[in-house]
């Protein structure tokens, strides 16, 4: 089950039965099944508050994932920071719910096991996350 929560900020405008099935299409392509995945949209002062708490990390983030997946079953908390998915929708002059859905997505890139910290994995991710893209109707050119 996928769910969507908020943690101090308003939810997103998000079609969330469609984009629940794309997730799991795209944890689908990677032999992966969805299990518990809870999405908690939040603040900047929010996710730094969860970072510095549970990871020790001083900094602001787009998106935390906490994985509790076993085996192909994907489980996991991702917080994501709605200030940050708008700071860099106008940083990279992309639109607010491509950056949203990207944001979304890289998340579920995680549980699936790629990485994004280790020398040159930044452009795997990137790549990942365009394919996954790709494949959310509302975000195909011409729909």
């Amino acid at each position: 089950m996928i769910t969507y929560q908020t943690d101090g900020t308003q939810m997103p405008k998000l079609k969330k039965r469609q984009t629940s099935a794309w997730i799991r299409e795209v944890a689908r392509s990677y032999g992966k099944q969805v299990g518990e995945i809870a999405y908690i949209f939040c603040s900047d002062e929010r996710i730094l508050d969860v970072n510095r708490q549970y990871l020790q990390h001083d900094y602001y983030t787009d998106i935390i994932t906490f994985d509790y997946s076993e085996g192909n079953r994907l489980s996991g908390d991702l917080f994501i920071s709605l200030d940050t998915v708008r700071s860099n929708s106008e940083q990279y002059q992309t639109p607010y719910g491509t950056e949203l859905h990207r944001v979304i997505i890289h998340g579920i890139l995680h549980l699936c096991g790629i990485d994004d910290k280790a020398p040159g994995a930044r452009a795997t991710m990137e790549a990942a996350e365009n394919r996954a893209l790709a494949l959310l109707p509302s975000l195909r050119p011409g729909q």
